[in-house]
């Protein structure tokens, strides 16, 4: 079992900036991918960016050149630095972690962007 637990979230003017955390219960360095997720309401969940054991990242097109995911293998911490903040990044953010064969997922933390 991993225990993700997120920090970070709150409310912001768009354009701002917010560093979300995801601290992990065990090491990360041995978890294959760890990811942020987002999820509006009424709306589908969907990966916002993502970081490999390696360090290779990926991100949505709506993120990309705004958000930069990274990871503390020592802090057994993932990040996810948000700028140039816009309405519509408005949602619950999750962290992911694909570790074995199970996906574990934190509870979420509030992100909301005003215009």
């Amino acid at each position: 079992q991993v225990h993700l637990v997120e920090s970070g979230g709150g409310l912001v003017q768009s354009g701002g900036s917010l560093r979300l955390s995801c601290a992990a219960s065990r090491s990360i360095f041995s978890i294959n991918v760890m990811d942020w997720y987002r999820q509006a309401p009424g709306k589908e969940r969907e990966l916002v960016a993502s970081i490999t054991r390696g360090g290779r990242t990926n991100y949505a097109d709506s993120v990309k050149g705004r958000f930069t995911i990274s990871k503390d293998n020592a802090k057994n911490t993932v990040y996810v630095q948000m700028n140039s903040l816009k309405p519509e990044d408005t949602a619950v953010y999750y962290c992911h972690a694909l570790f074995g064969s199970a996906d574990y997922w934190g509870q979420g933390t509030q992100v909301t962007v005003s215009s």
